[in-house]
Formats: C-alpha cells, structure tokens, sequence
C-alpha cells in the first residue's frame, strides 16, 4: 500500500509535528510527512522540518490582513502543489473558514490537548484543576466548522494529581499527544477509521490501545 501523503499545518515549535516526523520515519508507517506549512515566517517547527529534509512553505496570514478567503486559497495551492492527501494541525493557531474545511472533509486531523468534549478551547490544563476532574488528557478528531468538535479518533487520558499546576498538568498531557498524535495518523492513513454522524467507528480488527491511552500512573 503506498503511503499518504500527509501536510503538517503549525504556527510554532511544533512539537507534535516532531512527533508525526519521528513516527514517519518507520518503514511500516503508512503515512509520510511531506510538508510543513506555517502561517508565521519565524516558527520554531520550520527548522525542524528543514533538518529532516521536508519541504517547508509559509502563507503569511499578516499579508492578507481579514481576506481569510485569499490565505486559504494561498494555503491550498501549496497543499495541491505537494498534492496532499491528508492535513494534521499541529499548534496551528488560525480559525479556518467552513468552505476549507469542508474541503478537507475527514482528511484534516487536529489535536486537542482535553478530553473533548470536555474544556474546548484555551486553557484547558487550568480549567481542568479549577473544575476538580480526576481525568484529563487529549483529543485527535477531525476538524469541522465548529471548533474542537469534530468526530473523535483517538484520546488518551492522565491522572489529575491534587497537587498538580498547569505547568505540571501540561507536562504529561504533551507526552501523551506525542504518543497519540502517531497512533490516530496511523489510524486514517490505513483506512481504519469510519464517520457515522458525529462518531468515528474503527475497524473490528482495531486494538483498543490504537485508540485510547489509559493512565499508567495513581
């Protein structure tokens, strides 16, 4: 089976695009990275790319001021250039219009770092403490026009601790994205992954492990 052809969109360091990178460089991964693509000109994750020999665009959103439909269509033409298959946000901090998303139907991928639908949006670590949960973690779904409420493909979970901070929070919900940002690729680059409604079914075949990552700790 030929791999897909996937484009990392980020806005920062990116690391979970190192983390896709990373898991692509398997031989028996079914997807590769062949873009990264950054709305910002000074983003940490551009060098990352560029070391690992991927090829590297930036569509500067700053240029085109509120003409969202022209960034887009400035971001599509690289992706239709690298002919893309499959999009994953990474850290890519521009809200994308109906029209490019519906585009990208079930082939654009984002990670969430909450256990969705729980804590949409900024913050997450600290409304997390603030509202008492035991569990927290993150979300892979796929992108729709409303924000972080996409069909859910994979989550993984951590152990709220009482004396946990943001900082603290944060620092094990990232691992477990590195972790399951690889896992939910692998899932829709092998065609495992089905949309009924707002859920994503997985072939019966699928270990549970490819799915969820459960807390190894108290």
């Amino acid at each position: 089976m030929s791999r897909r052809r996937v484009a990392v969109l980020i806005s920062g360091r990116g690391s979970n695009m190192a983390a896709l990178i990373e898991a692509a460089k398997q031989p028996d991964y079914p997807a590769e990275i062949v873009l990264v693509l950054s709305n910002r000109p000074d983003a940490g994750g551009l060098a990352t790319a560029q070391a690992n020999g991927i090829a590297t665009a930036v569509v500067d959103h700053k240029i085109y001021g509120k003409d969202r439909a022209a960034f887009e269509s400035a971001m599509q033409a690289e992706l239709a250039k690298h002919r893309i298959e499959l999009v994953c946000l990474a850290g890519f901090m521009r809200l994308l219009t109906p029209n490019f998303v519906g585009a990208w139907s079930e082939r654009m991928l984002n990670i969430h770092p909450a256990l969705l639908p729980s804590f949409k949006g900024l913050d997450t670590h600290k409304r997390a403490i603030e509202t008492g949960v035991k569990l927290h973690g993150a979300t892979v779904h796929f992108v729709v026009p409303e924000m972080d409420s996409g069909p859910i493909i994979a989550q993984g979970a951590v152990a709220v601790h009482d004396d946990d901070t943001e900082h603290t929070l944060g620092a094990r919900v990232i691992k477990v994205e590195h972790r399951l940002y690889p896992l939910a690729l692998r899932l829709v680059a092998e065609g495992r992954v089905r949309v009924e409604g707002n859920r994503c079914l997985t072939h019966e075949s699928t270990p549970l492990d490819a799915i969820f990552i459960a807390p190894s700790e108290r």
